[in-house]
């Protein structure tokens, strides 16, 4: 479906300081271990300021990671509104199959409210323990694995408990979750299409992998700071925004050294408390923040590892923006501030479209692997258009300008030595790069729908390319994962 566009209002007549957003976008371009993506900020329902940071556009979906949940635990809300599922009733009578093989009585006595607030007894991660008693039905593999300690006395953020939430979702509805979401929640909100990885049962994995929108991400932040209406209809039982944003077990010192201030403020639903508000997030730094008392919604999309610098910068910059009344004489900021984040961009990586020397030795050079990675040989080849590299994720050279990546984990990139150059197929990439010298190739190849970078170096002294991701992708390092599944499996 086409999406109506958010109502739109300037920053100053939301009583939003333009300069106070100039500050926070300042902060996020000097911070060296901060890539953002995107951001968009609503203020009393109408988005005051939006911007991508090409080669990241507005109609791509991203790969949302963790903050998936925050879409599960409100199918959850509706499954429940339905009388489908009980938030009271035991995890195990959701799948009487598996009865008679649980016997751990704390994992018998779990209930859905304990897996969808991350308090299902277990004191760690129990993914690996899930998949590995039942591959076949990790569902039962996490029943399998014995809780520490007793359910609803622990939190411990544990992807399995998420899992089976969306697992219950599922069974009870019928449905995978996006196609429960669609006519309820997702068509109604005006979001247009999105994707959702599936493990080998055939379930989306409901903890992780959908793929949507900033856009998105900031409607369903407006409609839980609306406790579930949207343009005047309900779409949320009444009052679950409250009970999901509501902290139902302390998460102090529970996710590991360091500050981790805004983790351990306490965990609902599958929506994490914060210092000020609370939001749903996801690894990297994909964010929706709400902050009902300033009546503000923030969506943004980043790759980092340093997440809580993210919300930091929120916090020192975007906060005092927020003003309690409308903004006189402020049209010249408000111009400026919107000039700005229409031409967000990443900086390319450097480098020149030739060598500046021994070209003749660039032509049909192959490279094989140094050391680990996702990349295990490349080739280069020239043409009337330039250069072409082509990586291969299996050992041996590969051909260039051949089969379709999905296939033969192969991938051409365009060398142009000039800003990103942006492709669609064989999936969505950007590439920027060149010739530093006349010994090293080094391109970066940005994967448009996730949060990821790969960094490339071919040294043509030793025939040898590296390939470092600068954030590791969580759901595999294969060059063919990294997009949208489209429907695929």
């Amino acid at each position: 479906m086409n999406a109506s566009a958010l109502p739109v209002g300037s920053p100053a007549a939301e009583g939003v300081d333009a300069l106070g957003v100039h500050a926070f976008l300042d902060a996020l371009e000097a911070a060296p271990e901060i890539e953002p993506h995107s951001l968009m900020i609503l203020r009393h329902g109408r988005l005051v300021a939006s911007g991508w940071w090409a080669p990241y556009a507005p109609g791509r979906p991203q790969l949302l990671y963790s903050l998936s949940k925050s879409f599960t635990s409100t199918a959850a809300a509706l499954a429940e509104a339905e009388g489908l599922l009980d938030f009271d009733a035991p995890v195990i009578s959701y799948f009487p199959e598996f009865e008679a093989g649980i016997t751990d009585p704390r994992s018998r006595s779990m209930l859905v409210r304990h897996v969808a607030s991350m308090s299902s007894g277990h004191e760690r991660e129990t993914l690996d323990d899930a998949y590995g008693k039942d591959p076949a039905e990790p569902v039962r593999g996490f029943l399998l694995t014995p809780p520490d300690r007793d359910p609803g006395t622990v939190f411990a953020y544990n992807q399995p408990a998420t899992y089976t939430l969306g697992a219950i979702v599922q069974r009870v509805t019928g449905q995978p979750l996006s196609a429960y979401l669609r006519p309820r929640l997702l068509d109604p909100l005006g979001v247009g299409e999105v994707f959702w990885m599936r493990d080998r049962t055939g379930r989306e994995i409901g903890f992780s992998g959908l793929h949507a929108t900033t856009d998105a991400v900031a409607r369903l932040g407006q409609l839980y700071l609306n406790d579930g209406v949207w343009e005047g209809r309900r779409l949320l039982p009444r009052g679950w925004a409250a009970r999901a944003s509501q902290p139902r077990t302390a998460t102090s010192g529970a996710m590991g050294e360091g500050d981790r201030q805004d983790w351990d403020q306490g965990y609902g639903y599958q929506f994490w408390t914060s210092r000020h508000g609370y939001r749903g997030d996801g690894a990297y730094g994909q964010f929706c923040v709400v902050l009902p008392e300033h009546d503000v919604v923030i969506a943004a999309t980043a790759a980092t590892e340093r997440m809580q610098d993210f919300l930091n910068l929120v916090w020192r910059h975007l906060l005092p923006a927020f003003r309690p009344e409308p903004l006189a004489g402020r049209e010249a900021a408000d111009a400026h501030l919107r000039t700005r984040l229409g031409g967000l961009t990443l900086p390319p990586a450097g480098g020149s479209p030739e060598p500046s020397e021994r070209a003749e030795d660039w032509v049909a050079a192959q490279f094989t692997a140094a050391g680990e990675g996702p990349v295990r040989a490349a080739a280069l080849a020239r043409d009337t258009d330039g250069w072409t590299l082509t990586l291969s994720e299996d050992e041996g050279p590969p051909r260039t300008g051949s089969v379709t990546l999905r296939r033969a984990g192969r991938l051409d990139l365009r060398i142009t030595g000039e800003g990103w150059t942006v492709a669609e197929e064989p999936l969505p990439t950007a590439v920027s790069g060149g010739w530093t010298d006349a010994g090293t190739l080094a391109v970066d190849v940005v994967f448009l729908e996730t949060p990821h970078r790969l960094a490339l170096t071919c040294s043509l002294a030793d025939r040898t390319v590296t390939a470092r991701w600068r954030t590791q992708p969580l759901h595999g390092g294969r060059l063919t994962s990294q997009r949208a599944p489209h429907g695929s499996l």
